[in-house]
């Protein structure tokens, strides 16, 4: 007999298998699953065997995030990180902390500011003025699709009431044109691209950060938003390459080549160039990524009607659609036909109805080339279109965190949506009970990328310790184990993993140790768990 190089025992086994579901035994070797059972998985053991007893812990495959932004989100844990609080003194210490501690700097650089912590969604260059007058500040807030900028940093940009929006952007101004010091969506490049690159040591340092934190949160694999690119994103995909050459790389990745809405199809070759050479290990990049509209607080969501004014008064804008909708077909239809996923950011519901559009067209062109093209954020979903999910095999890409009553959702987006249109927010139930195939992620840095806080708000629709006992649009609830099976089996699909995911024999041994089973206790104590330890094929890389 050939003995087993690891077991676990002792505890529940929750396979994400629907042959079988629950086992209480599991024997690893040569970094795969080599049996699932009971009591018959110790015959299994021999001298050199590890046994794990898992105590009445529970055992699940490995989280894998389908949306998640890793080296930016590295790179900012070692900048100016203002995620610890939602107070504006907290953001002004945090800047005169970091802006002090780094006198060297040439521009102070971060972000995570929430748009809830000042009137309007709007925060004021001068207070950071105040703080540091004579070095450009460039700050992203919580969702990057804005910036704050004090007043030399728009100096030295060149920005003042004469400069016109751009077009896929705007500049958010004083009564009389001057720049109030945000930035939304393409306008902040206005600035951004004068911020200094950072360094290719610096960005492998970024993602080796992001991995210790993501490991820590029991994910093994996933799929980074955007590889490539401009803005923060420039240069992860020589890290992603580093690290997968010398080793460090241990989690498995599939990175999405960013899309330049500035261009169209003349950038395809590149893509395909991209992808032969980012290749190696754990890492590939077979996704192509297209932003197709911005975010519904600051406006910038493709809606298929116009947003509100304060007054509850339809105002003359729906947001915006980056990439001409006809154009998205042709573009879709031509990625597709090359073996391309598609992974749509697509936050309106015509944003939405546009992705739709296009994966429709490709399929109508392509034939079923087995390309699974994933639409990510869902905000507003249009009934109408909850069941070409399933027909067109789009699969739901949910950041299940976002889906709760909050300073952002009650205050900076249900009253410009309008009654009707914020009763079509993360439709999850809707879309399980149309067909649809559900992945998950968390989009950080813009939210934590805790998947037990996710999967809490996915089974709750409340966020974890919060005092608002309001349940947001109840009927959208999804139960845990379905909301789990996104975590794990959904994404591993997006991610084309799909001998990971689920525990069953011949997968690899991607798997997790969580301190209590949270399948069987109470779902308002989901994100109470704790992660014990993470593998990946059978190999440690995180234990608490």
């Amino acid at each position: 007999m050939t003995h087993a190089e690891l077991i676990f025992i002792g505890g529940p086994v929750h396979t994400v298998d629907a042959a079988r579901s629950r086992a209480t035994a599991l024997a690893v070797r040569g970094g795969r699953i080599v049996a699932v059972g009971h009591d018959e998985v110790r015959e299994l053991a021999g001298p050199r065997t590890e046994v794990v007893d898992l105590a009445g812990r529970l055992l699940i495959p490995g989280f894998q995030d389908a949306h998640v932004h890793a080296v930016s989100g590295g790179v900012e844990l070692g900048e100016c990180d203002l995620t610890g609080t939602v107070e504006v003194a907290g953001y002004l210490e945090a800047v005169r902390a970091f802006a002090e501690a780094h006198p060297d700097r040439e521009w102070i650089t971060g972000g995570g500011w929430s748009m809830e912590s000042f009137a309007g969604g709007l925060p004021d260059r001068r207070l950071l003025d105040g703080i540091v007058p004579d070095r450009p500040v460039y700050l992203h807030n919580r969702d990057h699709h804005g910036v704050w900028c004090n007043t030399r940093a728009l100096e030295l940009a060149g920005v003042t009431a004469e400069t016109p929006d751009p077009p896929d952007g705007r500049i958010e101004r004083e009564p009389d044109g001057t720049p109030s010091g945000v930035l939304q969506e393409g306008a902040a490049e206005l600035v951004g691209r004068l911020v200094p690159a950072r360094t290719d040591a610096d960005m492998l340092a970024g993602l080796l950060r992001a991995q210790r934190l993501l490991h820590s949160l029991g994910i093994t694999a996933w799929q980074d938003a955007a590889v490539g690119g401009f803005g923060s994103f420039s240069g992860n995909d020589a890290a992603y390459l580093a690290a997968a050459r010398d080793g460090s790389l241990t989690a498995r990745v599939n990175g999405a080549l960013w899309w330049d809405r500035e261009r169209g199809a003349e950038q395809v070759p590149e893509l395909v160039e991209a992808r032969a050479r980012l290749r190696h290990g754990r890492f590939r990049a077979d996704s192509v990524k297209i932003m197709q509209d911005g975010v519904a607080e600051n406006f910038t969501a493709a809606m298929t009607g116009p947003y509100l004014d304060a007054c509850g008064c339809a105002t003359d804008n729906s947001g915006l659609s980056f990439v001409d909708p006809v154009a998205l077909r042709g573009y879709v239809t031509e990625l597709d036909a090359l073996g391309f996923q598609v992974h749509f950011h697509a936050l309106g519901d015509r944003a939405v109805r546009e992705a739709l559009d296009a994966v429709e067209a490709a399929r109508a062109a392509n034939g079923r080339l087995g390309t699974r093209h994933h639409l990510a954020h869902l905000q507003v979903v249009h009934p109408d279109d909850v069941p070409r999910f399933a027909r067109l095999g789009a699969v739901a890409n949910m950041q299940p965190l976002w889906a709760a009553h909050e300073p952002q959702m009650d205050e900076l987006t249900i009253p410009f949506l309008g009654p009707e249109r914020a009763a079509w927010q993360y439709p999850f139930g809707d879309l399980l009970r149309a067909g649809a195939t559900l992945a998950a992620g968390s989009d950080w840095p813009v939210s934590s990328p805790d998947p037990l806080a996710g999967l809490h708000v996915a089974v709750n629709r409340r966020e974890p310790g919060s005092s608002d006992e309001r349940v947001f649009l109840p009927e959208q609830r999804l139960d845990a184990g379905t909301a789990l099976a996104a975590y794990t089996a959904g994404s591993a699909h997006v991610n084309g993993l799909d001998d990971t995911g689920s525990l069953r024999v011949g997968n690899l041994a991607d798997l997790v140790v969580l301190d209590r089973d949270i399948l069987s206790g109470p779902p308002e104590e989901i994100a109470d768990a704790r992660v014990q330890a993470t593998y990946v094929g059978g190999e440690a890389v995180y234990t608490a």
